[in-house]
């Protein structure tokens, strides 16, 4: 009896796809795949925050909290196509619920606080999600740009349970003794384990989201509205459904910029944020975990360090300071340019065209070596 055998869309069969992770007895599920690649990476975070100073510690800690709002802001319009504005106001939401938590309930453990960030960042997103729903392009971007215009200043509106102008100072969780002697780590150092923590379950629930058929949804009203409606997938629930879903990181990466900045204000929420989100996942790759995790990454060292380079040159602060966002934009219009797919994005499509060109070499061979086989039968001997 023959055993059939698949091809997958890279026409490759699916029965000789077992290298790597794949091909290790138990982990063929993608969750199992997933959650050992996220564990091996904390460990590798792990042993490279024991290497690091304070300083590049507290570095990693601010990657930490990009990552989720930046992956959450990939899920909405890298894969259902939705540009957003206003991220930066609804991780304006997760850290000011987690400021006003942590200063008017003692004792209320961080991981409480972190799931009460999502679950009211969640519902701002539900609102915004379901008002949104029927916008598309400049008007979605619009509606969005308000609600990052508006929400900061909501705090000053609120002075007395928001603290006005100046914002809500906010008091991190304190290491337990264990983990310091067990580390010898600071508080600070402490807050970048639970952060990279965080933004690996983030990561891992994600990654297996997008796998899964919500994610293939997402996906079909991204590529073709009309083909995703005639195929019986419900848009407006569909658009729904990922803000919320990217609303609720950015809670998770709110809670975690209040308690590593130490502070919740309204000029911590600008406008600037949320730009900064977009051009995080357009540098690193739309539409992809690892392009978000790299964007992260250029956020937060990109920055300091051509404003270092800036003063070794002989420029003056502000002068310096304005380095790092003349280079982005002239990163941004190259990528543009050169790579419209992002760094992630393209580095994919040239390994997908070399693997084609193989293929077809390989065919190719394979052709001629049929036909003089074939010719050679043909010849009288």
């Amino acid at each position: 009896m023959s055993t059939a055998i698949t091809s997958t869309p890279t026409g490759r069969p699916a029965s000789s796809r077992s290298g790597g992770l794949k091909g290790l007895p138990g982990l063929r599920s993608t969750a199992l795949r997933h959650l050992l690649l996220m564990a091996l990476a904390y460990i590798g975070i792990v042993l490279l925050l024991q290497a690091l100073d304070p300083f590049r510690a507290s570095q990693l800690a601010s990657v930490a909290y990009f990552i989720p709002a930046v992956a959450g802001l990939t899920v909405l319009t890298g894969l259902n196509g939705q540009i957003s504005l206003g991220h930066g106001a609804l991780m304006a939401v997760g850290a000011y619920t987690t400021a006003v938590l942590l200063e008017r309930v003692e004792g209320l453990p961080f991981v409480v606080v972190v799931l009460a960030a999502v679950l009211v960042t969640s519902l701002v997103g539900l609102i915004v999600g379901a008002a949104a729903a029927r916008l598309h392009g400049p008007y979605l971007a619009g509606a969005t740009l308000a609600l990052a215009v508006g929400v900061p200043g909501l705090a000053i509106y609120f002075e007395e349970l928001l603290g006005g102008e100046q914002g809500l100072r906010v008091q991190p969780p304190q290491s337990p003794e264990w983990f310091e002697q067990l580390t010898g780590a600071t508080s600070r150092t402490f807050l970048a384990y639970v952060g990279w923590a965080l933004a690996l379950v983030v990561l891992f629930l994600l990654s297996n989201l997008l796998n899964s058929r919500v994610g293939r949804q997402w996906r079909a009203v991204r590529d073709d509205e009309v083909a995703a409606q005639l195929a019986g997938i419900d848009l407006g629930r569909s658009r729904v459904v990922a803000f919320v879903v990217s609303a609720a990181c950015a809670g998770v990466a709110g809670a975690l910029y209040a308690t590593v900045i130490r502070l919740a204000a309204p000029g911590s929420f600008t406008l600037v944020l949320s730009l900064s989100l977009l051009t995080a996942i357009v540098i690193g790759g739309l539409g992809s975990l690892l392009g978000a995790v790299i964007g992260s990454v250029l956020l937060v060292f990109l920055g300091p360090f051509l404003t270092d380079r800036g003063t070794g040159l002989g420029l003056s602060d502000i002068q310096s300071a304005n380095v790092a966002p003349l280079v982005y934009g002239l990163v941004l219009v190259v990528l543009m340019l050169v790579a419209p797919r992002g760094l992630v994005g393209t580095v994919r499509l040239k390994l997908l065209q070399r693997q084609m060109s193989r293929q077809r070499a390989t065919q190719r061979t394979g052709d001629q070596n049929a036909q003089a086989a074939g010719d050679q039968q043909q010849t009288p001997s």
